[in-house]
């Protein structure tokens, strides 16, 4: 049943990706709506698909990365949503879709990892910790796409080239409210996971850090954000300057997601969760 659930999640938002992409070109309102309908129809799909999920394997469906693709995917679409309600962007939604459906795809592509779950993963802090953790990455990943769309559009103002392209995105001081919108909401969600991730590794294996790499890399993004929201906050920074510390600060958070989890070995490892390959 699972299975059902992820592909029409996947069938919509890829139904969701074409309408936006068909809207950012044609500019027409109608397209907008359908496609916003269509993906909020693929969110709850994928909603269901991970509430099935954690029903059947009884903790946080990100123990393979397959799983956490689609749960980061799922992440990006919740803070769309959020940040759709506050800003009323339209052309946001041409961006998000397109990297959410991408990360479903890759998602699709992978095998599926089933049980047994050892133990010591069925935790509600390991609930939280990964809740919390992956909502403040969508939050970023708006914040990386919004820093994208303004140095293309800073880019047109700069060439003087001011055509349809132009017109198709916000203003300047639009897309830079975003990016410092999602990164103020986004920094406490990832504070509030390192904190839950240090509770659990403390019930769990009986310390707090172990100095981990994963743990170690998401400690450097945590700083790398907590310095951009100081400049942003305090030193006033905005514009050209924080999109680009704000594509730098994803890059590292998606190194850390990735490359830490692959390459570098640890007990953050996927092949280390407690999940193994069907027979």
């Amino acid at each position: 049943m699972s299975f059902l659930w992820f592909n029409l999640a996947l069938f919509f938002e890829l139904l969701a990706t074409g309408g936006f992409i068909i809207y950012i070109i044609k500019q027409q309102t109608q397209v907008f709506k359908w496609s916003n309908r269509i993906l909020l129809a693929g969110l709850i799909f994928h909603t269901i698909f991970l509430c099935h999920r954690y029903y059947s394997l009884g903790t946080a469906p990100v123990l393979d990365f397959k799983s956490a693709l689609s749960f980061f995917a799922w992440c990006i679409l919740c803070a769309y949503f959020v940040l759709q309600l506050r800003f009323k962007l339209m052309v946001l939604g041409s961006f998000v879709a397109p990297f959410s459906a991408f990360l479903m795809i890759v998602s699709y592509a992978m095998p599926w990892m089933e049980g047994p779950v050892k133990p010591i993963f069925k935790s509600l802090w390991l609930t939280i910790h990964v809740g919390t953790i992956f909502m403040g990455n969508g939050l970023f990943a708006i914040a990386f796409l919004s820093a994208i769309m303004y140095l293309i559009q800073e880019r047109h103002i700069k060439r003087k080239r001011l055509g349809s392209f132009y017109n198709r995105l916000p203003s300047l001081a639009t897309l830079d409210g975003i990016n410092h919108y999602s990164i103020v909401y986004g920094f406490p969600f990832l504070t509030v996971g390192m904190i839950t991730g240090s509770i659990y590794a403390q019930s769990a294996l009986g310390t707090y850090w172990q100095w981990d790499p994963k743990e170690v890399w998401s400690l450097i993004s945590w700083l790398f954000y907590a310095a951009l929201l100081h400049q942003r906050v305090a030193a006033g920074w905005q514009g050209r300057r924080a999109a680009i510390m704000s594509i730098i600060c994803f890059c590292i958070l998606i190194f850390t997601f990735v490359g830490a989890s692959f390459w570098l070995g640890g007990y953050h490892s996927f092949s280390e969760m407690g999940t193994r390959s069907p027979p």
